[in-house]
């Protein structure tokens, strides 16, 4: 029995040159196999691969399609001991954050990757991320969680984020040590493994127009963020503010756009845009106002798995006071509690 699931879903990993650029190319499932032979062959673990169609163009990635990973790890679960999803990588973070609300406690390792040069290319790096992802998710003490395998690294899936375009290391966790990784021995650590269980493969509802950005900016429009925060369909807002976690006045505008918002049952996250660090609301009075206008304060949390969060949360038939207490606490290691 082939111990590992590969699901190819798309992404640059599987893709081809042509005049107009990389395009999906045919016969993934034999260039893999090549691939692997060359880069590792019989000392990494069998496999069955399972090809997503229609493919997911990574750009174009809807949350519906995380219903269908999810259908296909439900159909497959219990023949393997670990997965392993191919996946485009500019938006891999998000379908990692997903995942990890969606599936909650894992029996097995789930390991996304994908590349930035294409399989078969020069100098391509889909042989090492897929062979280091294959024998991450069989190794002993592997993390029974999502997690995104990429440059030698295991990071926590609903912690990682792609923070180079171009360069072959694009993925790291800024608020979150690494997992493990990969030298002359692959080390994975156990102090932030997350407690076991029994996925959960439900569908989720997700709907269009329940959850949006606003990313605050000097000379940002009062009148656009107001129509925003008044549009009836938003459930749920991820507020990428300043520092700790300020936001622009507006002449006390925003802030009150944001009470009433709140007092119809929207979920308003508060997070920082600096790449490393944490919100603490309170630090500074416009931050402290966001705690009376019922703004939960986002701590370390990357956009990627706010996003996700209060996706699937709504999705789950969450709402008002309840999603905003959830989105207060982590679900699946997501953010950090303690004091800074």
């Amino acid at each position: 029995m082939p111990r590992l699931l590969i699901l190819y879903t798309g992404g640059t990993i599987g893709m081809r040159p042509s005049p107009a650029g990389y395009r999906p190319g045919e016969g993934f499932a034999e260039r893999l196999a090549t691939q692997l032979a060359a880069h590792g062959g019989a000392t990494l673990p069998g496999y069955r691969l399972v090809e997503l169609q229609p493919a997911i163009d990574s750009a174009d990635l809807t949350p519906e399609a995380w219903n269908r990973i999810v259908a296909v790890l439900a159909r497959h679960w219990d023949a393997h001991d670990g997965v392993v999803i191919l996946h485009g990588t500019d938006t891999l973070a998000y379908t990692a954050s997903a995942l990890s609300f969606m599936l909650g406690a894992l029996d097995k390792p789930v390991m996304l990757t994908g590349a930035q040069i294409p399989l078969g290319e020069p100098r391509s790096d889909a042989p090492g991320n897929v062979a280091t992802a294959m024998q991450a998710a069989v190794a002993p003490g592997a993390p029974r969680e999502v997690c995104v395998v990429f440059h030698d690294r295991v990071l926590r899936g609903n912690r990682a984020r792609k923070v180079r375009s171009q360069g072959l290391d694009a993925f790291d966790s800024p608020n979150a040590p690494w997992l493990g990784e990969a030298g002359i021995d692959l080390r994975l650590g156990q102090a932030s493994a997350l407690p076991g269980g029994t996925p959960d493969f439900s569908p989720v509802a997700f709907e269009a127009d329940r959850v949006g950005v606003l990313h605050c900016h000097p000379g940002m429009s009062a009148r656009l963020a107001e129509a925003m925060l008044e549009d009836a369909r938003l459930r749920g807002l991820v507020l990428l503010t300043y520092g700790v976690g300020n936001p622009p006045s507006q002449e006390g505008r925003l802030l009150a756009g944001l009470q009433r918002a709140t007092a119809r049952g929207l979920a308003t996250v508060n997070l920082t845009q600096c790449h490393q660090g944490r919100v603490h609301q309170g630090a500074y009075a416009t931050g402290a106002a966001l705690n009376a206008a019922g703004v939960v304060a986002g701590r370390d949390m990357t956009p990627e798995a706010a996003v996700t969060k209060l996706q699937v949360l709504l999705g789950r038939g969450l709402a008002g006071d309840a999603l905003r207490e959830a989105m207060s606490r982590p679900l699946r290691g997501e953010m950090t509690l303690s004091t800074p």
